[in-house]
């Protein structure tokens, strides 16, 4: 039903930035929250940053606190993830995902929770 898609991906040097979108598909897109998840080789999908779907309230993982900045326009049916001050540890595959605008607050972490996914964009960061 709703199709998510990411861009904005690509090649930095630490300290750098990179602004990530979600672009998503129908009229519904107002009713889910959003969230950011990442996966580098080897290790688990990790949860990054959520943004509840009125754009009240957003979550994010200690990794990134102070550094990523999530936001969304929902008359664009878009949602950003802003990169700023990227350590080589950021380097993953980065996804989107919307989940039910009734799940919130700590569920919002959780990857389970979350119905539809896009296909990824990868960003890599270089020391």
């Amino acid at each position: 039903q709703v199709q998510l898609v990411e861009s904005g991906g690509g090649l930095v040097q630490a300290g750098g930035s990179l602004r990530l979108s979600c672009a998503a598909s129908g009229r519904t897109f107002s009713l889910y929250a959003v969230g950011w998840f990442r996966q580098a080789p080897g290790k688990e999908r990790e949860f990054v940053a959520a943004i509840s779907h009125s754009g009240g309230d957003t979550y994010y993982a200690d990794s990134v606190k102070g550094r990523f900045t999530i936001s969304r326009d929902n008359a664009k049916n878009t949602v950003y993830l802003q990169m700023n001050s990227l350590k080589p540890e950021d380097t993953a595959v980065y996804y989107c995902a919307a989940a039910p605008g009734g799940i919130f607050g700590y569920r919002l972490t959780f990857n389970g929770e979350y119905l539809y996914w896009g296909q990824g964009t990868q960003v890599t960061v270089s020391s």
